[in-house]
C-alpha cells in the first residue's frame, strides 16, 4: 500500500465549530473531537449541554482533557500548511507586478505592506480581503479551503457578530437580523433561522416581486394620468366649443341689437324728417296762398272807384289760411332708445347666463357626495337628526364628553365624510332661516374656544345675518348683492385647483368663488345653523338629496 494512502486526511485535524485546525483538541464522551475554547464556550452560551456533531446530551458537564497526540498532529498539519502557504507566496511573488493596483473605489489587499493590489476576495473568518498572491493559501491549504470567500468588500468587522466575534452567516426571520452559530443556539434558539443564502434568495425574490407590483403600480398610474389628461382635453375642448357658441352667440345679439338699434334710430329721424317736409310743403303752400291774395288786394287797391273796390272785395274767393301753427313743432324721440337697446341686451346676456348656470350647475352635481353630520364634533347645544341630515340650535347645552374633535365654543359642526382629493359637491337647505354660515374647514380648524372664519384660519365659508346680510369670509370679507335669497346652496370643491363655489340652486345662480385656495390637509363641509334666536332662527340646516 502506497504510503500517502496511509496518511490521515486533514480534515479529521479541523474544529467542526470554528473551522480551522484543532488548538488543545478535546475529545466528548461521543468520540468528538473540538477545540477546547470553541466546546467550553458552545456549552457557556447553550442551555443545553450536548454535543454539536450528534446532538447526545449529557446529563453533567463532562471533564475535558486535552489529547495530546491529537494536538502534535494537528501542529504539525499547521506547520505543514504555513510551509505551503510560504512556498506558495514565493512562487507567487513573481506575478504581483503584472496584477492590477487598488484604484479608488475599489477594495486593497490588507496583506500587502508595500504597494497595495487589488483584492480579488474577503475572506469572512479571516476578516481579511486578498489579492492574488496572498488568496493562494485559500485555495491550496485545507485548513483554509474551508473558510468563506466573498468578492472583496469593505468593513468586514460589519460581517462579525459584535457579541461572539463569529461571522454573521445566518438571518433570523423572527427578528429580521443577521446572526451567527452561536446566536442561533442562544439568543434566537427558538427563532425561525435560515443561512444567508437562502434568506438573500428570499429577499431577493420578494424584493424583485415587490419592484415589479411598484413598476406595474407605475405604469398603471401613467395610464390613468394619461386618461386623464385625455379626458381633460375633451373636457377643454368641449368647454371651448361651448364658449365659442355662447360668445358667437352673444356677439350675434350685441351685433342684431346695435343694428337694430341703428336702423330704430334711422327709422325715428326718417318720420321726423318727413314729417318736417309736410309741415315745410304745407307752411309754403299757404305762403303761396297768401301771396296770391296779397297781390289781388294791391291790385285792387290802386283804383279810386270806391263801389267797384268794395264789390271787389266781395267777389275775392280765396279764403285767408286759418291754421294756427303757434304750437306745431317737431320734436327728437330718440331719447331713451339706446338704453332699451341695453337692457333689452342685458336681458338676452341674463338668459344665455342662466343656460350657462344651468349647465354648470348639472357638470357640478356630477360629483356629489353623501354627507352625514359628525356628532362626534357637534357643540353640545346642538341637535342633530337620527339620519345625521339635519341641525338646529337647542338652546340647551347637553352634557357631552370633550374630545379633541368636538367644538367648545362655537354652534358647529363638522360632516363625517373627508376629501384630501379630486371634486365633491353638496346641497344644503337654508329655507326659513335668518342665520347660517356653510362652507368647508380644513382638518387642523381651531375647535376649542372661538372659531374666526377665513381662508388664513382653515375654512372657506359663506354666510346669511340679520336676514339679508350675505357674506364671503375672504379677506377681507366681501359683500355679496343676491338678486333672491337663495332657499338651498350648493357647495362644490376641486382640491386640485384650489376653488370653492357656492351656488343658488334654484335660482340658479353661482354666489361666490374662493379661487386660488392652497390645500394640504384633508376638507370636511362645515355647518353652523346659528342661535335659536326665541325661535325667529329654528329652521334647521337640512343636508338634501341631490336631484
Amino acid at each position: 500500500m502506497d504510503a500517502a494512502s496511509c496518511t490521515p486526511s486533514e480534515d479529521q485535524f479541523l474544529c467542526s465549530i470554528c473551522l480551522d485546525v484543532f488548538t488543545d483538541p478535546v475529545a466528548t464522551s461521543c468520540g468528538h473531537n473540538f477545540c477546547k475554547d470553541c466546546i467550553t464556550e458552545h456549552w457557556d452560551t447553550s442551555d443545553r449541554c450536548q454535543c454539536p456533531m450528534c446532538k447526545k446530551e449529557f446529563n453533567t458537564r463532562p471533564e475535558l482533557y486535552v489529547n495530546t497526540f491529537i494536538s502534535e498532529m494537528a501542529a504539525q498539519f499547521r506547520r505543514s500548511a504555513q510551509q505551503k502557504a510560504s512556498s506558495s507566496s514565493r512562487r507567487s511573488s513573481s506575478r504581483r507586478s503584472e496584477q492590477q493596483v487598488f484604484k479608488p473605489g475599489e477594495v486593497p489587499c490588507d496583506a500587502c505592506t508595500e504597494t497595495k493590489l487589488k483584492a480579488l476576495k474577503s475572506c469572512l473568518v479571516c476578516l481579511t480581503s486578498y489579492c492574488e498572491t496572498h488568496l493562494e493559501p485559500h485555495l491550496t491549504a485545507s485548513s483554509l479551503k474551508r473558510h468563506q470567500l466573498i468578492d472583496p468588500v469593505e468593513n468586514l468587522e460589519d460581517r462579525m457578530c459584535p457579541k461572539h466575534d463569529k461571522p454573521l452567516e445566518l438571518f433570523c426571520k423572527t427578528d429580521q437580523t443577521c446572526v451567527c452559530m452561536l446566536c442561533h443556539v442562544s439568543d434566537h434558539k427558538m427563532h425561525d433561522v435560515v443561512p444567508l443564502k437562502e434568506a438573500y434568495e428570499g429577499k431577493k425574490a420578494e424584493l424583485e416581486t415587490e419592484t415589479q407590483q411598484m413598476i406595474q403600480k407605475r405604469q398603471l398610474k401613467i395610464e390613468e394620468i394619461k386618461h386623464s389628461v385625455d379626458l381633460s382635453k375633451a373636457e377643454a375642448d368641449r368647454e371651448v366649443a361651448e364658449g365659442v357658441q355662447v360668445f358667437s352667440a352673444l356677439k350675434e345679439s350685441v351685433e342684431r341689437g346695435q343694428a337694430n338699434l341703428i336702423n330704430t334710430i334711422k327709422e325715428k329721424q326718417k318720420t321726423t324728417e318727413n314729417q318736417a317736409e309736410d309741415f315745410i310743403k304745407e307752411l309754403e303752400q299757404e305762403i303761396s296762398e297768401l301771396k296770391k291774395r296779397s297781390s289781388e288786394v294791391e291790385q285792387v287797391t290802386h283804383s279810386e272807384d270806391h263801389l267797384h273796390i268794395l264789390q271787389r272785395f266781395l267777389s275775392l274767393k280765396v279764403a285767408p289760411p286759418t291754421k294756427d301753427w303757434t304750437e306745431v313743432s317737431i320734436h327728437s324721440s330718440h331719447e331713451g332708445t339706446v338704453v332699451r337697446a341695453v337692457v333689452q341686451l342685458e336681458e338676452t346676456f341674463s338668459e344665455e347666463m342662466k343656460k350657462l348656470l344651468e349647465a354648470e350647475l348639472k357638470r357640478v352635481q356630477k360629483y356629489a357626495v353623501d354627507v352625514t353630520l359628525d356628532p362626534d364634533t357637534a357643540y353640545p347645544d346642538l341637535l342633530l337628526s337620527r339620519d345625521g341630515k339635519q341641525v338646529r340650535d337647542g338652546d340647551v347645552e347637553k352634557n357631552l364628553p370633550d374630545n379633541p374633535e368636538r367644538f367648545s365654543d362655537c354652534l358647529c359642526v363638522l360632516g363625517k365624510q373627508s376629501f384630501s382629493s379630486g371634486r365633491f359637491y353638496f346641497e344644503v337647505q337654508v329655507k326659513g332661516k335668518t342665520q347660517w354660515t356653510v362652507g368647508v374647514a380644513r382638518e387642523s380648524i381651531n375647535r376649542k374656544g372661538g372659531v374666526s372664519l377665513g381662508p388664513q384660519c382653515g375654512n372657506w365659508t359663506i354666510w346669511l345675518r340679520d336676514v339679508n346680510e350675505y357674506r364671503a369670509l375672504n379677506v377681507p370679507p366681501v359683500c355679496l348683492s343676491l338678486k333672491s335669497r337663495p332657499q338651498k346652496v350648493g357647495v362644490f370643491v376641486d382640491y386640485e385647483e384650489g376653488l370653492v363655489s357656492f351656488y343658488d340652486v334654484d335660482a340658479p345662480a353661482l354666489i361666490y368663488s374662493f379661487t386660488g385656495c392652497s390645500f394640504t390637509e384633508k376638507l370636511f363641509p362645515y355647518f353652523n345653523p346659528c342661535p335659536n334666536d326665541s325661535g325667529k332662527n329654528s329652521a334647521p340646516l337640512i343636508i338634501s338629496p341631490i336631484k
